[in-house]
């Protein structure tokens, strides 16, 4: 029997209902011990250098995951089995962490992360069909909305659970939401993708890689996210406990950061590309996390730390919206989907080798050097982005 149509509309409506809370619990379990994740490590007795790789290890992964499982779901036509292995390796993210306090093994948990983080494409391809196709956007500012929801609330109260109970706490309670998230997944609906949909496959990503605009965005990309894993997802907060911060203050540093962040992200297209364009915005953007990214190790206690966090997530915060968008931009509306799988896959390159390399610099001249590193690669970018972005590019209309 054919549902009606106000009955089709009702299910589509708590389809998407239950595909925002699973995106949240997703999201919530993979970065609720993100702020405390260093620091723990240190606690097991790593060396910087140990850190590094284990903070690394969560792009290596997504830099080998990303397109295989973006190109498996495209060729099986299914979204609902990725969805569900992404929850399932935060869950056992999670679960690693919780068993033991060997380092091998904190590895290993934290490339699972890596995992779960590579089928994030599909969650947005699978978001999608849910809307019609001139409502896309508005499904994509639903997922980055929810995705930064959960990210800072997960994050706000990681430091607070530690201080009170103890450091596994965070991990216990990332795979408790992680199989709630799981228990829910399983009344997804797989929905009727448009057949005519282009899909990615291995033979188009050589033309479109060839494409001088995505290489340039993507390159910074690389760095952007670099000194993102470096600073907020790295290693500020080591620094806080350095200056005396108790676990519970991280909360206070978490929001430093992310709030400017989120309002950078909101305004930088309706606001700062309309008045200066977007190489002005990039510069800004990288000078501007240059500067507090180095200011970091200057800061003499919490207080100017966090401080030094506010104007580092607004300046971070125009970068990545512009980078974005800027990645399809040239690109053929047919190839657009292989393009922003490309772009997705490359810059986890930077989460990868920021941490890593700010490991050994962290290991040679403590903390501080790891931060100077940072800074010189925001202000390289800043650099490139003077080189490469013309002068006449469009700025943008505001909707």
């Amino acid at each position: 029997m054919k549902l009606s149509d106000s009955s089709s509309s009702k299910s589509n409506r708590r389809q998407r209902f239950l595909f925002i809370i699973i995106v949240f619990l997703y999201w919530f379990s993979m970065y609720i011990y993100v702020p405390i994740l260093s620091p723990y490590i240190e606690h097991l007795g790593a060396s910087y250098t140990v850190i590094g790789i284990i903070l690394g290890v969560y792009g290596l992964v997504q830099i080998l995951c990303r397109l295989p499982i973006g190109m498996g779901s495209d060729y099986i036509k299914k979204r609902k089995p990725f969805i569900m292995l992404g929850i399932v390796a935060c869950g056992v993210s999670c679960l690693g962490f919780t068993l033991t306090e060997q380092l091998g093994w904190t590895l290993a948990a934290r490339a699972m992360a890596g995992v779960a983080a590579s089928t994030w494409v599909v969650f947005t391809v699978g978001f999608a069909t849910f809307y019609p196709k001139n409502e896309v956007s508005r499904a994509m500012s639903m997922m980055q909305f929810t995705m930064v929801i959960a990210q800072l609330s997960s994050m706000m109260i990681s430091g607070y659970l530690v201080e009170t109970y103890s450091w596994k706490v965070p991990f216990v309670l990332g795979g408790i939401v992680a199989l709630i998230a799981l228990v829910l997944s399983c009344f997804l609906k797989e929905t009727q993708e448009d057949e005519t949909r282009v899909r990615m496959s291995v033979k188009d990503l050589l033309p479109v890689m060839r494409d001088p605009m995505l290489f340039k965005v993507s390159f910074l990309s690389i760095l952007a996210h670099c000194v993102l894993f470096i600073t907020m997802f790295g290693y500020t907060p080591n620094q806080a406990l350095n200056l005396g911060a108790s676990k519970n203050d991280l909360a206070w540093l978490t929001l430093a950061f992310m709030v400017p962040h989120a309002v950078a992200t909101l305004f930088a297209g309706k606001y700062f590309l309309t008045r200066f364009g977007e190489k002005v915005t990039l510069i800004v953007g990288f000078v501007g996390s240059a500067i507090f990214t180095w200011c970091i190790p200057i800061a003499d206690d919490f207080k100017w730390l966090c401080i030094t966090q506010i104007f580092n997530g607004f300046a971070q915060g125009l970068i990545f919206p512009l980078l974005l968008g800027k990645s399809v931009a040239t690109i053929d509306y047919s190839k657009r989907a292989t393009a922003m799988g490309f772009y997705q896959a490359v810059y986890a390159i930077g989460m990868f080798i920021g941490p890593f390399v700010a490991g050994w610099a962290n290991s040679v001249w403590g903390l501080e050097g790891g931060f100077r590193l940072g800074a010189i690669v925001a202000f390289c970018a800043s650099g490139l982005a003077f080189y490469w972005m013309g002068n006449n590019e469009q700025r943008h209309e505001v909707a």
